[in-house]
């Protein structure tokens, strides 16, 4: 293989369509199909196969008090049978939301909080390789607790949850040390420490641009 040395212009992802020959729904599922798609890459004859989750996709939420620490939910992750800590987060479950909106909402139902200050802090997609899921991890800050006849009924897995705050600092050797694994908690924890050590500089405005967004939402 030949290295090539990469620009600073040149680290961005960028579109790439390729033609898809066939494209089908193999599995309805209860919040994202499975659908399998044949394609072919660019001078090569022979077609590829592959299956992957359709998605609507998310947003997170990294809300920080104002003694840096961060807010971390615990719950029952049943397809990896863990009980993780994580960052607040839902599905962009409701067509044509502003992404800002769906985290605010999921703070809200998630920890019965809301927040004065909300910026973009980092984007990712979660499983590129097998899944269109694309999440944003908005930054919240000022925080105050939702009135409680306005708070949310949660059920299922969110009837469990255990919320508590912890230093930011403490989240990032648990990200480090492989006791914290939910890739967007890893993220928006180590993104947090990095952009704080830069003044914030890198926060982008909570309706910043986001060509990643699936077109799925709702």
């Amino acid at each position: 293989m030949e290295f090539i040395d990469i620009t600073a212009e040149q680290l961005r992802d960028r579109p790439d369509q390729h033609t898809v020959d066939e494209s089908s729904t193999v599995l309805e599922g209860a919040i994202w199909d499975v659908r399998r798609e044949t394609f072919r890459m660019a001078d090569q004859e022979k077609p590829l196969v592959r299956e992957f989750i359709t998605h609507p996709g998310a947003v997170s939420i990294v809300a920080l008090d104002e003694q840096d620490r961060i807010l971390l939910i615990n719950q029952y992750r049943h397809p990896v049978g863990l009980r993780m800590w994580e960052i607040p987060a839902g599905l962009l479950d409701i067509a044509g939301e502003p992404a800002v909106d769906a985290a605010r909402r999921e703070l809200g139902e998630e920890a019965d909080l809301r927040a004065e200050h909300w910026d973009v802090l980092v984007d990712f997609d979660n499983s590129p390789g097998s899944s269109a899921e694309a999440n944003r991890i908005f930054l919240a800050r000022g925080l105050s607790e939702v009135d409680t006849d306005d708070r949310f009924e949660r059920e299922g897995e969110e009837a469990e949850i255990v919320a508590g705050f912890a230093p930011l600092d403490d989240a990032v050797d648990a990200v480090l040390d492989g006791r914290i694994l939910s890739p967007a908690a890893a993220l928006g924890i180590m993104a947090a420490h990095t952009a704080r050590s830069r003044g914030w500089s890198t926060l982008r405005p909570a309706d910043a641009a986001w060509p990643a967004r699936p077109g799925l939402e709702g």
